[in-house]
């Protein structure tokens, strides 16, 4: 609701600049998005690798006995 109040009062105080900022807007999102899909694919890569770096241990934690998946 304060967004909304700071738009409406944006528009009031300088309806242009408001105009060009909700036109510029999917624009922006448009040239953003393949930087944030990067970002998830990255993310998703170290996630891959941490478990391979780790496999090791957890194998041995459910081997012998101490892991709590082990015992579910």
């Amino acid at each position: 609701m304060l967004t909304f109040i700071l738009w409406l009062l944006l528009f009031v105080v300088c309806w242009p600049l408001a105009i060009v900022a909700l036109l510029l807007y999917p624009l922006v999102w448009l040239i953003l998005l393949p930087f944030r899909l990067v970002g998830i694919a990255v993310g998703g890569v170290l996630r891959l690798v941490w478990e391979v770096v780790t496999l090791p241990i957890t194998i041995l934690k459910m081997l012998t006995g101490r892991g709590a998946k082990a015992h579910a």
